[in-house]
């Protein structure tokens, strides 16, 4: 089964479950957020967040040249967003916030009929019904992902009371919080079978433990890489 989306590519991956808050200042993003607000009332506000594998997607400002920005590629896979809160500010822009719902693959890209891209999907299968192997495999990705977060969040207490026991639901949590690249993020959400995917996180957990275990420290920040140090009196 297909489907006709408006396309709002991000530098991350959404999944489905996980809020998504947005500002929007592009002219083409804030027609799409009016386009969604005019919908007949219980139709679907949802539009597809697929994330950039390359270039940078942001149009240029009127009289500024794009030129060393490189053409933008997209990944194949996204996840829907459903609209669900909107504030409009003063200058014509939108704070909203999205919730991530439904998986699909990209059959074909529209760049030209709309202000926004605009693309037919095709749905990605969700499981239905319980999964032993998924169970099991759940429990253990719960154990390691809460060693994990010790090492990186020793707050993470709350956290991890909260973790979902729904295996499909857990997976898509670990892999939006986990702090994976978006290559990695990428990769599981590509992936249909929820066991397969939580077997795919147990293997990326326990690397990314191992390499904090191996330094003891977790790496800094970026912001604080270039903040320049105090001058001394």
């Amino acid at each position: 089964m297909t489907a006709r989306l408006p396309v709002f590519p991000l530098a991350t991956v959404l999944f489905p479950g996980l809020v998504l808050p947005l500002h929007i200042f592009e002219e083409r993003y804030r027609a799409l957020v009016r386009h969604l607000v005019g919908l007949p009332e219980g139709a679907p506000r949802e539009f597809g967040v697929v994330a950039i594998r390359s270039g940078w997607e942001v149009a240029p400002a009127a009289g500024r040249s794009a030129v060393g920005t490189g053409e933008v590629t997209l990944h194949e896979v996204g996840c829907t967003a459903e609209l669900r809160q909107v504030t409009e500010l003063a200058d014509g822009g939108f704070d909203i916030v999205t919730v991530g719902r439904r998986r699909f693959r990209v059959a074909d890209m529209d760049r030209h009929s709309a202000p926004y891209l605009t693309a037919e999907v095709r749905w990605l299968p969700e499981p239905t019904g319980p999964d032993e192997v998924a169970a099991v495999l759940a429990a253990r990705v719960i154990a390691v992902f809460r060693q994990y977060l010790g090492l990186i969040r020793p707050e993470a207490g709350e956290l991890t009371e909260q973790l979902p026991e729904d295996p499909t639901v857990l997976s898509h949590l670990v892999a939006a919080t986990a702090a994976l690249t978006v290559a990695d993020r990428q990769r599981l959400l590509a992936i249909d079978d929820t066991a397969a995917r939580l077997r795919a996180e147990l293997n990326l957990l326990n690397r990314e433990a191992a390499l904090l275990r191996q330094v003891r420290a977790v790496p800094v920040p970026l912001a604080e890489l270039a903040t320049a140090p105090p001058t001394p009196n």
